[in-house]
């Protein structure tokens, strides 16, 4: 038996995604830019998939921009929008890479401090607001720990102190578990990926709200009112399109039930494993994530053990040139670098069982001990 507890990696695609694409990886394989009857099928779907995208992250269909992936997603909302109108950047220091190194690469780039609970201190992020902001970029959801945003708040303070600043969410880790209608209501662009809520890989989505400026990052034929140029992969946008469908419909009683297996298999590590510690505050996360952190343990070997017994998980911190290095998220929530590099996160979602929960409660706690032993 494997126990895949990596959701936050990728998902498992969903039936209707698989069922709505297998038509246009076969027989209905035209271009949408042409004119004749085959591509004008193509640009019907199409046409239907960005109103059912429109419709589930509460824009219009025109603030639709069909990308690669929440990491051009992310690319075109900070790189697009600084094209047009040049001026600092602000991200919070946990964001994803995507945003990270966008922002890095342009010429003055701000990093808002967060707490030790990985949310934003709204106090830090205003004194680094002024009118000549470009863009703002806070994410809904942390990658590594989960940690939801406050939103709201935020656009609060862009919106006093840096009135012409766009601001700018990456809610790919959100969509699964979060009403992105409601939650990034206050967001001028809005980044999101298929795969990680049972689409495909390879398509994703940029909502930017009318009358924000945005230069394009890929040039050609003029795709996407020419903010996204690119043959349309028409498979991919039609499977995210159901993807987003089924997990609207199914998403309240989803949230319930991973975030009662989460919260048992939460407990019953901490409970297991002595010197174990639960990474940020449990009530504000999204319902999938539990992230921990073992003292005496790394969480590269910790992986390998796991990997054998069964155990698909994933870690908080990256191998880089052969060192174990804490991950920026937990180094910048204060967590010490001995236990940040012990993480483990371990994210649940719509086809985890109570088996998968047992399994992982069997074999990790062994884990631990045995590495402590070594």
């Amino acid at each position: 038996m494997t126990a895949y507890l990596d959701n936050a990696a990728t998902t498992p695609m969903r039936s209707e995604a698989v069922e709505a694409m297998l038509p246009f990886l076969t027989e209905r394989f035209g271009n949408p830019s042409g004119s004749h009857a085959v591509a004008r099928e193509a640009r019907k779907a199409l046409d239907e998939a960005r109103e059912v995208v429109a419709e589930c992250l509460g824009a219009r269909p025109g603030e639709i921009v069909f990308t690669g992936g929440g990491t051009e997603a992310d690319n075109l909302a900070i790189t697009g929008h600084h094209a047009a109108r040049p001026g600092p950047v602000v991200c919070t220091a946990v964001e994803h890479h995507a945003v990270l190194h966008a922002c890095r690469a342009l010429p003055e780039a701000r990093l808002a401090p967060v707490g030790p609970d990985g949310v934003v201190d709204i106090s830090a992020l205003t004194d680094l607001l002024d009118p000549s902001v470009s863009v703002v970029s806070v994410m809904l959801a942390n990658n590594e720990v989960g940690t939801v945003q406050p939103l709201a708040d935020v656009a609060r303070a862009v919106r006093a102190s840096a009135p012409d600043a766009v601001l700018h969410t990456d809610a790919v880790q959100a969509f699964a578990w979060l009403d992105i209608a409601a939650t990034a209501a206050d967001a001028d662009l809005v980044a999101v990926s298929a795969h990680k809520f049972g689409g495909p890989k390879g398509v994703g989505a940029l909502v930017v709200r009318e009358g924000v400026a945005i230069e394009p990052i890929i040039h050609g034929g003029g795709q996407e009112r020419d903010r996204r140029s690119g043959t349309y992969n028409v498979a991919g946008i039609v499977g995210m399109a159901a993807a987003m469908q089924s997990t609207v419909a199914e998403r309240a009683a989803t949230v319930a039930r991973v975030q009662a297996l989460r919260d048992r298999l939460a407990d019953g590590l901490l409970g297991a494993i002595p010197d174990a510690t639960e990474t940020g505050d449990r009530a504000n996360k999204v319902a999938g994530n539990c992230h921990l952190s073992f003292a005496g343990v790394e969480s590269e070997a910790l992986l390998v053990l796991l990997d054998g017994a069964g155990v698909c998980a994933s870690a908080g911190s990256a191998c880089t040139s052969g060192a174990v290095e804490p991950s920026h998220v937990l180094t910048a929530m204060g967590v010490p670098a001995d236990r940040a590099v012990g993480s483990l996160r371990l994210s649940l979602g719509t086809t985890t069982t109570e088996a998968d929960v047992d399994l992982a409660l069997e074999v990790i706690p062994p884990a631990v001990d045995r590495l402590r032993s070594s």
